[in-house]
């Protein structure tokens, strides 16, 4: 079967996106809206389980950054020459979904780094503003992927 033309690549599209706007910097959603909604402990809940991760997401940086975007930019480029230069539709897929997840993982590096320097000062809007950021790559990343996905179709006919 085809990349683009099988179900299953489109329900996963949409679980990634769906998932990745749901957990901001791995904190869930609707953890941030009840910490703004009631305060209180919430919002200590809040606060520590951001600073757990940003201090992770930071520390792996410190440690393994140069060697994370040295591999995640050689299998970038990979699937990018295997899909785009000969013409492996499942690399082209693969692509597709990535990509997109490294511009993310930057974003999320930028936030935690953003939030640390600011010691939790406008937490709740740093987070917000995050997840915007990510609706809107997502929805440009989806857009783009079934726009590529259609053209396949329709130019190799397998529909």
């Amino acid at each position: 079967m085809r990349s683009f033309s099988n179900l299953w690549y489109w329900i996963a599209l949409a679980v990634l996106w769906s998932t990745s706007s749901h957990w901001v910097i791995g904190v869930p959603f609707d953890m941030i809206t009840r910490a703004r909604r009631f305060g209180g402990e919430a919002e200590a809940d809040l606060h520590d389980i951001v600073r757990v991760n940003v201090n992770r997401i930071l520390y792996i940086i410190d440690t393994a950054g140069i060697w994370i975007i040295a591999i995640g930019c050689f299998a970038l480029t990979m699937l990018a020459l295997l899909g785009f230069v000969y013409s492996v539709e499942f690399a082209q897929a693969v692509f597709l979904l990535t990509a997109p997840m490294g511009i993310l993982s930057w974003m999320s590096v930028r936030t935690a780094q953003k939030i640390r320097d600011a010691d939790g000062a406008g937490l709740h809007e740093k987070l917000q503003m995050h997840r915007f950021l990510t609706q809107i790559l997502g929805m440009v990343s989806i857009f783009v992927t079934a726009f590529w996905g259609m053209w396949q179709n329709m130019t190799l006919g397998v529909l």
